[in-house]
């Protein structure tokens, strides 16, 4: 084969080979610009989203109002509690803690009797101290006093008046309290919660029709009443039996069954936030 002839038959192969890597380039030219306008298209979609969330808090921006409701239950008590003082006084430390003792025992025994649970009685408080004589110029110890406080409680209303009336008479010196408790407070605050909630939306509604509008869904309801069991303290009652403790027994059962514990309020408090609609 000439020179000629092998040039002729290869410059057709060389310009297709060219051309083929010219189509080759300019691919990926056209592939990048679709590419480009596709994120041009995207961010576009992506800033019109943002234009819309940046606006929408105050387009849908909530009206409420809140209200706050306080309402009672009054209930009967029918549970007692009392809490008796036991003192005595003796020469020495030994003997006045060993005659402290015999009384407080005389007294648990007399309320056991008295139909008073084991687990009704309890010892919540017990002091020893020296009884000092100050007549000279130094002050000298001239004996001790002990002292044992007793909680007794779960302590039914009808027997009330005979308990507190025989306690006085076996060996208490002192009644510090008498408190008065009822065994269904918990179904009472319930209902006293549910009457502050109706009374709250009452509220909300007379405020919401002054406005213009109307009331929609709760947003927020919260108790802002403690929940501690009712108690009602008898003062009168313990000085009246303070004062009488030395009568006769007869006459002080005649006294202590004329207890009138009255009633208990019981109060249970709300604050509801409330959704106004048009």
């Amino acid at each position: 084969m000439n020179k000629k002839n092998y040039h002729a038959k290869t410059l057709p192969l060389m310009l297709i080979g060219a051309l083929l890597l010219t189509g080759c380039a300019r691919q990926p030219a056209d592939s990048l610009v679709s590419e480009n306008a596709d994120m041009a298209a995207q961010n576009s979609e992506q800033t019109d989203t943002a234009a819309v969330a940046a606006a929408s808090p105050e387009q849908s921006e909530i009206r409420s109002v809140t209200v706050g409701s306080s309402e009672m239950v009054s209930v009967t008590p029918d549970m007692a509690e009392v809490v008796y003082s036991v003192r005595t006084e003796s020469g020495t430390a030994a003997d006045c803690q060993q005659k402290n003792a015999a009384s407080v025992t005389q007294v648990t025994e007399l309320l056991k009797n008295l139909g008073v649970k084991d687990t009704s009685i309890q010892t919540s408080d017990f002091s020893m101290r020296p009884v000092y004589n100050y007549s000279g110029n130094t002050a000298r110890i001239t004996g001790y006093e002990a002292e044992t406080v007793l909680t007794v409680s779960d302590l039914k209303i009808d027997s009330l008046g005979e308990i507190l009336s025989q306690s006085v008479s076996s060996g208490i010196n002192t009644v510090q309290s008498i408190t008065y408790q009822a065994s269904n407070y918990d179904q009472s605050y319930q209902d006293a919660l549910t009457k502050a909630v109706d009374m709250a939306h009452q509220k909300a509604d007379v405020l919401a029709a002054a406005s213009g509008a109307k009331v929609g869904r709760v947003l927020s309801i919260r108790e802002t009443s403690g929940y501690t069991q009712a108690r009602y303290v008898d003062s009168a009652s313990v000085n009246a039996l303070n004062a009488r403790k030395e009568m006769a027994l007869a006459d002080a059962a005649e006294d202590m069954a004329q207890i009138m514990p009255g009633e208990i309020a019981v109060e249970a408090s709300v604050t509801i936030e409330y959704e106004l609609t048009d």
